[in-house]
């Protein structure tokens, strides 16, 4: 939705009652069963407005965020705790962790099924309403650490749809080469169609040379890098919300 310059009672000039109900259309329709919608008030426009910032404010985004990384010093997980800090209001990133996922294993899951902390990760991006990864480049390419997590939460391939299906995803990466994880975002993308996801492509984020981007605790100390983040992250709540 776009930013609307508000008059004295809080409305825009052009804001019309038109305008208005198809603000609370386009509101409703982003809402989750069992949350209330909004009549279109019968007083004045100064109210309407109210109720929709109201309304507004009560959604929350959830988001996941996964790093490729299992590495305690990792630039990929370090981002994604910048992200955390730099989440839009209204919305909400929790950073799951891979780690102690086994290597995939057919008979594995034949003789002892779905591991528990995949059977956790799935069950927390079912449940949200996007996920954001941040993946390191080997060799040109994606990790195996998360490439094998994938695969797991792929298992069975009947809960691919559950899962996956639909769901709003973004890419970022943090590399200390120069070309900012580029090819690995890259070879994400037919994972992702595969997966049946809805991959998100209206920005990227690419942190080249991320040793000098972070410091010795892992804090983002780039501002300019911090403010093309904050747009990233904007940008991709907005696109999980259409």
């Amino acid at each position: 939705m776009g930013h609307l310059t508000f008059d004295k009672c809080g409305n825009h000039n052009s804001f019309t009652r038109s305008k208005a109900r198809d603000y609370i259309l386009a509101l409703n329709s982003i809402l989750r069963p069992g949350e209330s919608s909004m009549l279109l008030p019968s007083g004045d426009l100064c109210s309407l407005q109210r109720g929709i910032t109201s309304e507004r404010n009560n959604i929350v985004s959830r988001i996941i965020g996964i790093s490729g990384s299992l590495r305690r010093g990792s630039f990929n997980t370090a981002l994604l705790r910048a992200a955390l800090e730099l989440m839009p209001n209204g919305a909400e990133l929790n950073i799951e962790s891979i780690a102690g996922i086994p290597l995939y294993n057919g008979d594995m899951e034949a003789a002892e099924g779905i591991p528990q902390r995949v059977a956790e990760l799935k069950r927390a991006i079912t449940e949200a309403d996007g996920l954001l990864l941040s993946t390191p480049e080997y060799n040109n390419s994606m990790p195996g650490v998360l490439k094998n997590a994938v695969d797991w939460l792929s298992r069975p391939a009947s809960d691919i749809k559950a899962v996956f299906g639909g769901k709003p995803v973004a890419v970022m990466g943090a590399s200390p080469g120069g070309f900012g994880t580029i090819l690995s975002q890259n070879a994400w993308l037919p994972v992702l169609r595969t997966l049946g996801t809805k991959p998100w492509f209206g920005g990227r984020l690419l942190v080249s040379r991320a040793q000098t981007v972070f410091d010795e605790h892992g804090k983002m100390t780039d501002e300019a890098l911090r403010k093309q983040l904050e747009q990233f992250l904007h940008g991709f709540l907005e696109f999980v919300r259409m």
